[in-house]
């Protein structure tokens, strides 16, 4: 079979039909992408292009109350940013990890109506020029185009909110929680409209929603099939009148919801996260025929490259079968992973992956 481009590889992982070869993408942390340019990636090199990786590139918006941002402390490491959130939080310079969260301006009722009045949705919340500038290239190469929702549990418990307080509302105050992932997927899906009546069409939609950690879902079935499953569809729905896609990503265990997300026409599931509990070779044979399985390699095993390829020779010719699966990390990739190491990684995915 001839090479395919990036977008023509994927378009036939969503028919579930074989390809010249699975997708591979990838999502190295900064340190990783430092520590393999001191192993020798050159300098102001593209990973992507460098690897021979898939590309998939993101068009949206700005849906914030638009908060002015400042940095309220730095340090040689560490820096603390406010930001158009309303968010206070820390991140280490020198390392990659979460963000540290310190404080909240969204806290009640009162604070998100008054964030809410500041999501005024217009033209200038759409970079314009950048669309202009790279559109065209985007599609004449071939690459995998996908419109960006924010919206859900997730960027609003961590970004927004916090954590416990939203768990709490969500129990406690159902209405106002309606009400914030109404607004977001509302601002979201203005702002996608309005770039795809542009002309800037998009091959499918994608969001993140962390809905589980390592033991299991945040909140019950029942809650998510009251609060967040009808916005979700939603946006499934929106996008498949387009007749474009629906991609999700959700870390943790969230075996107890997928049933949930193929009813509601679900497209595709990332990262399929093994050391919580997620099994990709499990999913595949129970809804490899409806969903698009991406990720489900276990990064707890790429800084042993032995591990990592006896996985990949395991997991690969079973999640490509039939098409339906791109293949990726079940998290970022770690800094300690070489350069070298990973360049053996793509090569096998290449080499295993390929259906001739």
């Amino acid at each position: 079979m001839s090479a395919m481009t990036t977008r023509e590889r994927i378009r036939r992982m969503y028919a579930h039909r074989a390809a010249d070869r699975v997708p591979i993408l990838g999502g190295p942390w900064g340190t990783t992408l430092a520590r393999w340019r001191r192993e020798g990636m050159p300098e102001g090199a593209d990973f992507v292009e460098y690897f021979g990786l898939d590309r998939v590139v993101g068009v949206g918006g700005d849906i914030s109350p638009r908060y002015p941002a400042r940095v309220v402390e730095e340090t040689e490491e560490y820096i603390i940013r406010f930001d158009a959130w309303g968010t206070t939080a820390m991140n280490w310079k020198r390392a990659s990890s979460t963000p540290h969260w310190l404080g909240r301006t969204i806290v009640d009722r009162d604070t998100w109506e008054q964030a809410k009045a500041r999501m005024v949705i217009g033209r200038d919340r759409v970079n314009w020029d950048h669309l202009k500038a790279h559109y065209r290239t985007w599609r004449d190469k071939g690459w995998w185009i996908q419109g960006g929702l924010w919206f859900g549990f997730d960027v609003t418990h961590a970004r927004v909110v916090g954590t416990e307080t939203f768990l709490t509302w969500m129990a406690e105050e159902p209405e106002l929680v309606r009400d914030i992932f109404a607004t977001e997927l509302e601002c979201s899906l203005r702002l996608l409209q309005m770039i795809w009546d542009e002309g800037y069409t998009f091959d499918g939609i994608g969001w993140c929603d962390d809905m589980g950690y390592r033991n299991g879902t945040f909140f019950s079935p029942a809650m998510y099939r009251e609060l967040l499953k009808p916005l979700q569809q939603q946006a499934v729905d929106w996008a498949h009148a387009k007749g474009i896609v629906a991609h999700l990503h959700s870390c943790g265990n969230i075996n107890a919801f997928v049933p949930e997300l193929v009813d509601m026409g679900l497209d595709a599931l990332n990262p399929l996260e093994v050391k919580a509990g997620m099994d990709p070779v499990a999913l595949k044979q129970t809804w490899g025929d409806r969903l698009v399985l991406h990720g489900g390699l276990n990064a707890m095993l790429w800084d042993d490259i032995d591990r990592i390829e006896a996985e990949i020779r395991r997991l690969l010719p079973v999640l490509k079968a039939g098409g339906g699966y791109i293949f990726q990390e079940d998290h970022s990739i770690p800094d300690s992973v070489s350069l070298e190491n990973y360049r053996r990684i793509v090569r096998v995915a290449k080499e295993l992956g390929s259906y001739d």
